[in-house]
């Protein structure tokens, strides 16, 4: 006979409610949640804090990625509960590799910036390449992050080159006077 963790229902009952009041300030940015998804959420983020072997106290993580992304260039209805399921798991990963050093608020600010800024949307680039680089410098006692909040820390430690468009203007010239 299968036993009921009632603190879990609680629990999920307790992140439902809370994910569906997000929906009254997403809805601005066309970005509805339904019962369903809001359901889906809270039973993903009870396996995500096994799968992490994470507590999480108070109120979840979940309505706070909501609020950082749901203006976002790249989400949009199709893939708004994906991309927050996915969002999810990657933040409770991260704050795990990251060994707690960073705050919440630290690692969202930089996840979104990430996501909006370099990632463009990618998770995957985000989680395996941003996040990966950022955790790895955390790791090693890196603390600039700190007095920054997060912002403007992966060009620190970014050591792919990007698309620039002044040096791409540049090039094209050079190409039509030749």
């Amino acid at each position: 006979m299968e036993q009921t963790n009632w603190l879990e229902c609680l629990s999920n009952q307790t992140q439902l409610v809370q994910i569906l009041e997000t929906n009254q300030y997403t809805e601005k940015f066309g970005l509805v949640l339904s019962s369903e998804d809001a359901r889906l959420l809270a039973e993903e983020r009870t396996a995500a804090l096994k799968k992490e072997q994470r507590v999480e106290f108070g109120q979840s993580i979940l309505p706070k990625i909501i609020y950082v992304f749901c203006d976002s260039a790249f989400v949009n209805q199709s893939n708004y509960r994906d991309t927050l399921l996915r969002l999810q798991e990657i933040f409770y990963f991260y704050k795990n590799e990251m060994m707690d050093e960073i705050t919440d608020d630290e690692l969202l600010e930089f996840m979104r910036e990430q996501f909006e800024n370099v990632c463009y949307g990618d998770l995957d680039y985000l989680e395996g390449t941003c996040l990966d680089i950022f955790a790895q410098a955390i790791r090693a006692g890196y603390s600039g992050y700190i007095a920054s909040e997060g912002r403007h820390e992966f060009e620190k430690f970014d050591i792919t080159p990007r698309w620039d468009k002044g040096l791409y203007l540049a090039a094209l010239r050079e190409l039509c006077w030749e």
